[in-house]
C-alpha cells in the first residue's frame, strides 16, 4: 500500500470503521479521581441507558473513555452544564443539539435522548455524559475530522471526474461514516450502470494532524457483465428470435463486439418489458402481459441470464370505431372515416395512439389548443373484438395570448419571432406551431429538437406559446489540411459567422489551396432587409482551376481557368413554402494551356493538346442574370428527416460580355422518417445548357468546354472525377505477346483520357441512412447505403486530332509513329539541306519555294514523333449509368470525412469507374 503523507495504510486503514459500534452505543461516564477505588454497584438500571449496570467496579475491556456508574432512581435537577472536547464547534452549538438546560430535571431517559441527539447530528466521532450523580453535567465530545482530500484509486473504466461529480464527500467537509457508506453505494451504482456488477469499493482513511483525514476509495472494477442468454417462456405465436429482436438488450455475441446493448442494465430490463408489451399490442394481443422477468448473475459475476415468462392471450380485431365529439364544428362520421383503423382489422395499439394524435392535431387546426381525446375501449372476449369510441371533450377555441422567447442571449428576439408563423392575438393553429418549430430549428443557431410549449393563458380561451432556446456556437473557424482523392493535398482556411451580431446575418471568408485548385471568396447575406422578408447578399471571388487528364496513373494538367468576379442576389417568399430568388453575376475568365507542354512554335499543338482544347483557349467576359423558383417543406435545412425540396432555376448569359447561353436546372429531394432512426431520401437533379451563338465551324460545339456540365466523383459515387459522359480516348497500339501482331492496348492506365463535358445531364439517388448506437452517434458516424443512376450527354462530335491515314506503315502493315512537319510563319513546310544543314522551304535543292534550284533531296523538319494512337469519341449517350454502394460520414477531429465503397453496375464505353473514394478536410 502506498503511504500518503508518511502514513501507513496497512496500520491506519482499519480506523475508518473502528469504534462504529462503541461510538454508536451511548453510555454514562463518571470522572473517577486518580488512585481512588470505584465503589461496587448493585445490579440496577442505569439512569442514562436503561440497561443493567455491571456488577463489577472495573470497566469492560475496550470501553472508550467511559465508566458506567450507578445513578439515582429519582429525578434530579441540572445544576451546571458544560461541554468538553469541542474544537471547531462552539459549546453553545453542541448544547443546541440537545434539550438539556440548567435548572431542568433530568432522568435516564432524558440523558439517553441527549446522546441520541448528538449521534443524529453526525458531527461527533465519540460522545458521553459525566456528572450525573450531583447534577453537574458534562458533555464530552470528540469531533469528526475534516476531510483534507478524497482520493479514488484503481478506476479505469470510469474517469475520476465522473465519479467525483456523483459522490458527496469533498475537501473541507466534515467526515462521517454515513456519508462514506452512501458514497460507496453511489460509486457501485455508477459501475452497475456500466454493467460492472463485480465492482468492489474498499474505503480507507488516513489520519492527519489537526484532526484531518484523507479518504481513499480503492476501486476494483471487475469485468463488464454481459447478457449471456435471454430465455423466453410461454410464447407460442412468435419465436424466441422474433421476440428478442424487439428488445433493446441483446445477447452477447462476437459480432456485437462494439455494441453497448449487450451489457446488463436494470433500467433497460424494464424498458424491454414495455417494448414486448408494445409489440404484442401492435399485433392484436390485447391481453398480453409479462408475468415475470428475472435476471440471474452467474457465479463468476461475469454474465447475466435473463428469463421472461409471458402470457400471450387471444388475438383481437377492431370492432366498431366511432367518434363522439362535444365540439360542434366536427362531423363525427367524417372524423371516424378519416382514422387509420378500420373495423375488422387486427387490433393495433399504435394505430389507436396515432388516431388520438390525429384527432388532437385536427382540433388544433381549428384553433382548439387543449382538446382532450379519450379512447374508450369495449373489449368483447366472446367475439374477440375491441370496439373503440374516441371521445373529444368540449373545448373553447383558443387564441394566442403571448409568445415568450427565453434563453436567447446572443440572438435578438426579432430573429426568432420572424420565424414564428403566429402572432399574439391570432387564433391558435397547431400546424403553424409545428411549422414555426421547424423554421427555428432550421436556423442552426440553437440546440436541436427545440419545441414550442403550449401553456394555459389567463383565461380558458387563451394560450401562451413558450419558446425555450439553448444557443450554440454559430461561428466556425476551420484551419485544416487534408487529402482528397479528388484534389490530392488540400489546405483550407475558412471563417463563417452564421449569426453575425445576433441579427441572423451570415458573413464568410475562405481560402482554399490544393494541387489543382486555388480560391479566395468573401460573402455576406442579410436574410431580412430593413426587417422586411427580403433576403439580399453578395459574393466576390477569385478561382484558379486546373483541369487535367490521365496518362497512365499520372494526372496531367491540361487547361487552366482563372475566374474573377462577383455575384449579387436577392430573394422573396411567395407563400409559406414557395420562394423566388434572382441573381446577377459578372466574371472574367482566362482559359489557357501550358505553353511548354502543349505549344509548338508559339501555337497550340493539336497533336499534343487535342483540337478541342486548342479551340477552348481565350479570355472572355460572362455577364449573366438568373432566377430560381423553390418549394421547400423540409423540417430542417441542416439535416432533414422529413419533407421535400424542389428548385427550378435558369441563367441567361449575354447581357453584355462575350458568352451567350441559357442554362436550366431542376433539382428535387424528398425525405422520409422510416422509423427506428432510419432516414430514407430520394434526390434527383438534371440540367441543360443551350448556346445562343452559332457554332464556329463543323465539329466544334457551340457551348464552350468551360461552360458545360460534368459528372462523376463526388456527385456520382462509383465513378472517377469526370468519369461519366463524352470523352476522347487516345488508345495506344502495342504488340501482342502471343501473336506478335500490333493490337490496341486494353490497359486503361496507358490511355490519354480527355473528358469533354456535356450539354445535358440527369442524376438520381435513393439513400437510406442507418442509425447506430449512442456511442457511434457521439463520434459523429453516419453510415448509409444508396443506389445512383445518371448520365451526361449531348455534345457535337469533335473533329479528330489526326487522320489515321497519316500514320506511316511498316512492311508488315503495322502503324508507325507520325512525326508532324514543323511549318514556318507562312505555313510552309521546312526542309534541312543534308550538306550545309541550312533550312529551306524547297523539298529538293536550295532556295525558297517555289524558286528552287538543284535536285538533291532534303530532309523534312519534323517535331517529336506522335503515336500511333487510335482516337475514339465515346460516352455521348443518354443511357443510364448505375452504381450501388455504402458510405460513412464522420465528423473526425481532422475535419469532416467521407468514405464511399461504390460499384458501377451499368456503364457505357469510355466511362471510368472507381471503387473507393474518400475525402478529408472538405465539406460534404
Amino acid at each position: 500500500m502506498t503511504a500518503i503523507n508518511g502514513y501507513d495504510f496497512a496500520r491506519k486503514g482499519a480506523l475508518l470503521l473502528a469504534g462504529t459500534i462503541l461510538s454508536g452505543v451511548p453510555a454514562l461516564a463518571q470522572t473517577v479521581p486518580a488512585g481512588s477505588a470505584t465503589p461496587a454497584a448493585t445490579p440496577s438500571s442505569s439512569p442514562a441507558t436503561g440497561r443493567q449496570a455491571p456488577t463489577t467496579a472495573a470497566p469492560a475491556k475496550g470501553a472508550v473513555g467511559v465508566t458506567p456508574v450507578a445513578a439515582p432512581v429519582s429525578a434530579q435537577t441540572i445544576k451546571t452544564l458544560r461541554v468538553e472536547g469541542s474544537q471547531r464547534i462552539e459549546p453553545e452549538t453542541v448544547l443546541s443539539y440537545t434539550k438539556l438546560r440548567v435548572g431542568i430535571p433530568y432522568t435516564a431517559e432524558t440523558l439517553d435522548q441527549a446522546l441520541k441527539d448528538l449521534q443524529a447530528s453526525d458531527l461527533f466521532a465519540d460522545y458521553s455524559i459525566a456528572g450525573v450523580e450531583d447534577g453537574n453535567i458534562v458533555l464530552r465530545v470528540r469531533e469528526n475530522p475534516i476531510i483534507n482530500r478524497v482520493i479514488i484509486e484503481g478506476n479505469k473504466a470510469l474517469k475520476t471526474d465522473k465519479i467525483t461529480k456523483e459522490i458527496k464527500l469533498a475537501p473541507r467537509q466534515i467526515f462521517t461514516r454515513t456519508a462514506v457508506r452512501q458514497d460507496i453505494a453511489r460509486i457501485i451504482e455508477l459501475y452497475r450502470r456500466q454493467g460492472r456488477f463485480a465492482a468492489v469499493i474498499d474505503p480507507k482513511m488516513v489520519n492527519l494532524d489537526q484532526n484531518r483525514v484523507d479518504v481513499v476509495f480503492e476501486v476494483s472494477e471487475g469485468p463488464k457483465s454481459k447478457v449471456r442468454q435471454i430465455n423466453i417462456l410461454g410464447n407460442e405465436v412468435f419465436s424466441d428470435d422474433q421476440i428478442r429482436g424487439q428488445m433493446a438488450t441483446k445477447q452477447s455475441r462476437f459480432f456485437r463486439l462494439l455494441s453497448s446493448a449487450t451489457s446488463y442494465d436494470q433500467d433497460r430490463l424494464s424498458y424491454d418489458q414495455q417494448k414486448l408489451r408494445q409489440f404484442y399490442l401492435t399485433q392484436g394481443y390485447a391481453d398480453f402481459r409479462v408475468t415475470s422477468a428475472v435476471a440471474e448473475l452467474t457465479p463468476d459475476k461475469k454474465d447475466f441470464i435473463i428469463t421472461y415468462v409471458v402470457e400471450e392471450g387471444k388475438r383481437y380485431k377492431f370492432g366498431d370505431v366511432t367518434v363522439d365529439s362535444q365540439i360542434r364544428d366536427f362531423d363525427n362520421k367524417k372524423l371516424a372515416a378519416s382514422l387509420p383503423l378500420k373495423k375488422g382489422d387486427w387490433y393495433n395499439a399504435k394505430l389507436v395512439e396515432d388516431s388520438v394524435d390525429n384527432l388532437s392535431q385536427t382540433a388544433g387546426l381549428f384553433g382548439y389548443a387543449f382538446t382532450e381525446v379519450n379512447p374508450e375501449f369495449a373489449k368483447d372476449a366472446d367475439t374477440l373484438t375491441m370496439g373503440i369510441n374516441f371521445n373529444i371533450a368540449e373545448a373553447k377555441r383558443t387564441y394566442v395570448e403571448r409568445i415568450d422567447i427565453n434563453g436567447n442571449t446572443q440572438t435578438q428576439d426579432k430573429v426568432v419571432r420572424r420565424e414564428i408563423r403566429l402572432a399574439e392575438g391570432d387564433a391558435f393553429n397547431s400546424f403553424q406551431v409545428k411549422r414555426s418549430q421547424d423554421r427555428i430549428n432550421s436556423l442552426g443557431y440553437f440546440q436541436d429538437k427545440m419545441e414550442i410549449k403550449q401553456l394555459p393563458g389567463s383565461a380558458p380561451d387563451r394560450v401562451i406559446l413558450e419558446t425555450n432556446l439553448e444557443e450554440k456556437s454559430t461561428g466556425e473557424l476551420q484551419l485544416s489540411a487534408g487529402y482528397s482523392s479528388l484534389e490530392r493535398f488540400i489546405i483550407q482556411a475558412n471563417i463563417t459567422q452564421r449569426n453575425f451580431r445576433g441579427k441572423g446575418q451570415e458573413l464568410r471568408a475562405g481560402v482554399n489551396y490544393s494541387s489543382y485548385s486555388k480560391s479566395i471568396e468573401l460573402g455576406f447575406t442579410e436574410p431580412y432587409l430593413f426587417d422586411k422578408n427580403i433576403a439580399v447578399g453578395g459574393d466576390i471571388f477569385r478561382r484558379d482551376y486546373n483541369s487535367f487528364n490521365y496518362i497512365g496513373n499520372d494526372r496531367q494538367t491540361t487547361y487552366s481557368q482563372v475566374s474573377t468576379g462577383f455575384q449579387l442576389r436577392a430573394g422573396v417568399p411567395l407563400t409559406e413554402f414557395w420562394s423566388l430568388s434572382a441573381r446577377y453575376g459578372l466574371s472574367y475568365d482566362k482559359v489557357g494551356l501550358n505553353e511548354s507542354t502543349y505549344f509548338t512554335n508559339g501555337n497550340c499543338d493539336i497533336l499534343k493538346a487535342g483540337r478541342y482544347l486548342c479551340e477552348a483557349i481565350g479570355n472572355r467576359w460572362t455577364s449573366s442574370v438568373g432566377y430560381s423558383l423553390m418549394r421547400d417543406t423540409l423540417n430542417s435545412r441542416l439535416r432533414p428527416t422529413a419533407g421535400s425540396r424542389v428548385s427550378f432555376s435558369q441563367d441567361f448569359a449575354g447581357l453584355g460580355g462575350d458568352v451567350k447561353y441559357i442554362r436550366t436546372r431542376l433539382e428535387g429531394a424528398k425525405y422520409w422518417n422510416a422509423g427506428s432512426g432510419f432516414i430514407l431520401s430520394a434526390i434527383g437533379e438534371g440540367g441543360y445548357i443551350k448556346s445562343l451563338e452559332s457554332s464556329k465551324r463543323s465539329g466544334v460545339d457551340a457551348v464552350r468546354i468551360t461552360d458545360r456540365f460534368y459528372l462523376g466523383e463526388p456527385q456520382f459515387r462509383g465513378f472517377d472525377i469526370r468519369g461519366v459522359g463524352p470523352r476522347v480516348l487516345r488508345i495506344p497500339y502495342t504488340t501482342d505477346a502471343t501473336t506478335g501482331k500490333q493490337v490496341l492496348s486494353t490497359d486503361r492506365n496507358t490511355f490519354i483520357d480527355d473528358a469533354l463535358g456535356g450539354n445535358a445531364y440527369y442524376l438520381g439517388r435513393i439513400e437510406m441512412e442507418i442509425p447506430l448506437g449512442s456511442g457511434a452517434r457521439e463520434l459523429g458516424l453516419r453510415p448509409s447505403i444508396y443506389v445512383q443512376a445518371g448520365s451526361l450527354f449531348s455534345i457535337t462530335k469533335p473533329n479528330l486530332t489526326l487522320d489515321p491515314a497519316l500514320y506511316p506503315r511498316a512492311a508488315d502493315g503495322s502503324l508507325l509513329p507520325y512525326a508532324p512537319p514543323i511549318l514556318n510563319s507562312a505555313g510552309q513546310m521546312q526542309y534541312q539541306v543534308p550538306v550545309t544543314g541550312t533550312v529551306t522551304t524547297c523539298a529538293n535543292g536550295t532556295g525558297t519555294a517555289p524558286n528552287c534550284t538543284g535536285t538533291t533531296a532534303n530532309t523534312l523538319v519534323t517535331s517529336t514523333p506522335y503515336g500511333p494512337y487510335s482516337e475514339q469519341f465515346l460516352g455521348n449517350s443518354a443511357k443510364p449509368r448505375l452504381s450501388i454502394g455504402i458510405g460513412v460520414n464522420w465528423n473526425s477531429p481532422f475535419g469532416p470525412l467521407r468514405i464511399d465503397l461504390a460499384r458501377a453496375l451499368m456503364k457505357q464505353p469510355g466511362d471510368d469507374p472507381k471503387l473507393i473514394t474518400f475525402n478529408v478536410g472538405t465539406q460534404f
